[in-house]
């Protein structure tokens, strides 16, 4: 039997460690007292402002801490350029795939707790994971059929992409997925995860779990693990347990009315037709559709783990920071210091040989050279509306960027502003 919180005495004292810690905002420091250059950090400001100017993004807001100190935070360019409205430092922000390293740590707080091993089926959990089958497209064109899968799916493989899931963007299963209803985090959707997960449990695998790394729906799985393991909706989990605790006080799956107005428009680039905002209507590629008004068109019923939340710069440096200070912020303990070293261990081994990927996040050069500036073992990653986070133990140092824009064209501002910051370091 899954055993539940005990939510009122919990949340009692979740609620006392969030008004301590929500009062304490980051400090701010001079750059060159946290072993930065300003003049060097400038040249984010110069290569952002370009890419504004020659109308490739409409507007960004950049924030980079060491130290645990801020030591730049700008907003950029247009919040909503049509409307004439600048971007300011507290507009928030669809951070679309950045919610899997929440989501990640609030089953690894349920994990801490003693309420499942990452080995366990997820089936033991959600019965409707059980004999899951694996999709075979034979190669001469017949017709394709199932095979029952070599395992099941563990929540470790939930966790770092090898469960056999994908998205519905992939050309074999996107179909079904589409046909099924299943929901990609990236529309309005009618029903909420129990019901998007149910549906794709129905449905065959790509590959049996364990065999390859595939992006993939598994976060939004595991955001309805810690729905049924908790007791409690998904969001007032992450609510009372993470962005509460850490002061996290703009973060959202569904927008406030009287937050709205910060919320910064989306646009689109194509080469022939340049930035444009976002439409009112869906893009549509093939079987797969996505839109920009998810985070506060009705019904507001989904939860998506793996791509829901929106958020600020700031209020995501606060997650990062508790991260990167081993799992504690302020007098917030939300993860002990060896989970949060489990989660940024690669955990594919030779599963990837040409691949690190953690517990949620990413985990750059310790497979392969780095290609760019930066350190073997930092852990990032992004979104789908051009937003993406590093950060880095061996130098103490997060690198936060947001825009909002897809598709992007060949544009590279992300990686340049995490390489520029990089080259600021003189210490």
């Amino acid at each position: 039997m899954t055993r539940r919180l005990s939510v009122p005495a919990f949340s009692c004292v979740v609620f006392l460690l969030a008004f301590s810690v929500a009062a304490q905002e980051l400090p701010t420091a001079k750059p060159e007292s946290l072993g930065l250059s300003s003049e060097r950090l400038e040249r984010i400001t110069k290569t952002v402002q370009k890419d504004i100017d020659d109308k490739r993004i409409a507007g960004t807001v950049t924030l980079v801490v060491r130290h645990g100190q801020i030591a730049y935070f700008k907003a950029q360019g247009m919040r909503d350029r049509e409307a004439g409205q600048e971007m300011r430092p507290d507009a928030i922000f669809r951070i679309c795939s950045m919610s899997k390293a929440i989501t990640s740590t609030a089953v690894m707080m349920l994990y801490e707790q003693g309420y499942f091993l990452l080995e366990d089926p997820i089936s033991k959990y959600l019965p409707e994971f059980k004999n899951p089958k694996v999709y075979v497209k034979p190669a001469n064109g017949a017709q394709p059929y199932t095979i029952p899968a070599t395992r099941e799916i563990t929540i470790r493989d939930l966790l770092r992409h090898t469960s056999g899931l994908t998205y519905n963007w992939n050309a074999d299963l996107g179909p079904l997925y589409k046909q099924a209803n299943v929901a990609s985090g990236l529309l309005p959707y009618e029903g909420t995860i129990a019901d998007s997960v149910a549906r794709l449990a129905k449905l065959p695998l790509l590959f049996s779990p364990g065999e390859r790394w595939e992006y993939s729906l598994s976060v939004d799985v595991l955001g309805r693990l810690v729905e049924v393991v908790s007791g409690m909706p998904f969001d007032e989990f992450l609510r009372t347990h993470i962005f509460e605790p850490l002061g996290m006080k703009d973060t959202y799956f569904f927008i406030p009315d009287n937050k709205m107005d910060r919320l910064a428009a989306a646009y689109t680039y194509y080469p022939k037709k340049g930035l444009q905002r976002f439409p009112e209507t869906p893009i549509t590629e093939g079987d797969f559709s996505y839109s920009a008004d998810y985070p506060y068109r009705p019904p507001r019923k989904l939860f998506s783990g793996g791509g829901g939340l929106s958020s600020t710069a700031m209020d995501y440096a606060r997650f990062c920071q508790m991260i990167l200070s081993g799992g504690k912020l302020g007098n917030s303990r939300i993860l002990s210091r060896k989970s949060v070293e489990l989660m940024t261990h690669d955990q594919l081994g030779k599963i990837a040989p040409d691949q690190a990927f953690g517990l949620g996040f990413g985990i750059e050069g310790v497979k392969e050279p780095l290609g760019e500036l930066g350190t073997p073992g930092a852990y990032s990653w992004g979104g789908f509306f051009y937003t993406a986070f590093s950060i880095d133990p061996k130098e103490d140092m997060i690198v936060i960027f947001m825009g909002q824009l897809h598709p992007t064209g060949d544009l590279q501002l992300d990686r340049q502003v995490h390489e520029l910051a990089y080259q600021a370091i003189n210490d």
